[in-house]
């Protein structure tokens, strides 16, 4: 079960199954991929389909489309597992249930729901969500891509940037934020399904990224896209509103991505001090990596609680914002702290790609950016302290 003992956590027996399930797939058929998935910069569909099968991306989704009827701790459990191993398959997970498919679940209408996702929920399809774009991403007032309405359609004009799981070769749609027209002098923006293949969306070329190698990422173009006005995604004028509403989510399970990656630097550096021989010891044997590893493994611990205790909030229905900001901002540290400790127990070895830990390094800056950068997490916190300005 790793380092840290999953039993100390108060789980439920449901969720130590999960988690003990996710992570002997994630050992068994991940981790022997990673490194050629990464060096090859090429999402393993194999895997993602073998998940589906599992069931993880229908985890917080009810049984009515095709969904697992569970919680955010499953699924929090689920992608720190696979963060634990190769973080590219798990934001694969993370961006497909809580930007493909959440905004659809939630906003979605009846029709909507029963067409796009049992395929999601499935792993047979994935989807993307467009809100980035080069002058804009926390600040809404940036958004330039816009929708008019023409009839009966939305035609859409701008561009997106840094859109996960939008060029794979199963990506059924995205999502994408749009100005849709003005209210009370400030830009009215919605949400629109733009199909895969429709005729004026062009997904551009996929990113050379410094991590995340296998984790599908493209730019999007716009040029009188047009589909349907039906493909309109919860109420008009909303679009950013209902966005936020779920990004809270998003940063939850991203901290449980961030605790997967802290502990998989964790165990690979324990395991290497415990066998690295120098000046005729072994390398733990040394009160200094002692020091770093134990310090490891308390921000391991840490993350852990943050994001479980944020997660529990959201099941019992209750406020969890800020405390899904803590997670964020403690997890991410987390994964970028063990990150750059382990590399330097490995020494020389920890610069080379194909050691995990080397990975792990470059994979985890992002997670101090991605879902709201550290500094937006602050600012939440600041503000819950009252604190507004």
């Amino acid at each position: 079960m790793g380092v840290l003992d999953l039993s100390a956590y108060e789980l439920t027996d449901e969720h130590r199954e999960l988690a003990s399930f996710v992570r002997a797939f994630a050992d068994e058929r991940v981790a022997p991929q990673a490194y050629e998935a990464d060096r090859t910069k090429t999402l393993p569909l194999d895997i993602v389909a073998e998940m589906g099968e599992m069931g993880l991306f229908g985890l917080p989704f009810p049984e009515d489309y095709g969904g697992q009827g569970g919680d955010y701790v499953a699924l929090g459990l689920a992608i720190e597992a696979l963060g634990r191993v190769d973080q590219s398959i798990a934001i694969t997970l993370e961006a497909g249930v809580s930007l493909g498919a959440m905004p659809v679940f939630r906003f979605g209408t009846d029709e909507q729901r029963a067409q796009l996702l049992p395929d999601l929920l499935a792993g047979r399809a994935l989807a993307g969500f467009g809100l980035t774009e080069p002058e804009a991403g926390s600040d809404a007032g940036g958004t330039r891509t816009t929708a008019r309405r023409d009839g009966d359609d939305w035609v859409i004009n701008g561009a997106k940037q840094f859109i996960t799981n939008s060029g794979t070769a199963i990506t059924r749609f995205v999502t994408v934020t749009a100005v849709t027209g003005e209210r009370d002098g400030r830009k009215e923006i919605s949400t629109i399904i733009v199909p895969a293949g429709t005729p004026g969306f062009t997904v551009g070329p996929a990113y050379d990224k410094v991590g995340w190698h296998a984790s599908d990422t493209h730019p999007l173009t716009f040029t009188d896209a047009r589909v349907p006005a039906a493909n309109l995604l919860g109420e008009r004028g909303r679009g950013y509103a209902n966005f936020l509403s779920i990004l809270d989510e998003g940063r939850v399970a991203i901290a449980a991505l961030s605790t997967g990656a802290a502990e998989g630097c964790l165990e690979a550096a324990v395991d290497y001090a415990q066998t690295r021989q120098v000046f005729g010891n072994r390398l733990g044997s040394r009160q200094a990596i002692q020091f770093m590893l134990a310090r490891m493994q308390l921000r391991v611990h840490n993350a852990r609680l943050a994001w479980l205790h944020a997660a529990r909030l959201h099941d019992a229905g209750q406020p969890f914002g800020t405390a899904a900001s803590i997670a964020k901002l403690t997890a991410s540290d987390a994964a970028m702290d063990n990150a750059r400790d382990a590399t330097q127990i490995f020494g020389g070895n920890g610069f080379m790609n194909e050691y995990p830990v080397a990975r792990h390094y470059r994979d985890a800056k992002i997670l101090e950016i991605g879902e709201g950068t550290t500094e937006v997490q602050l600012l939440v916190i600041a503000r819950a302290l009252g604190l507004a300005g």
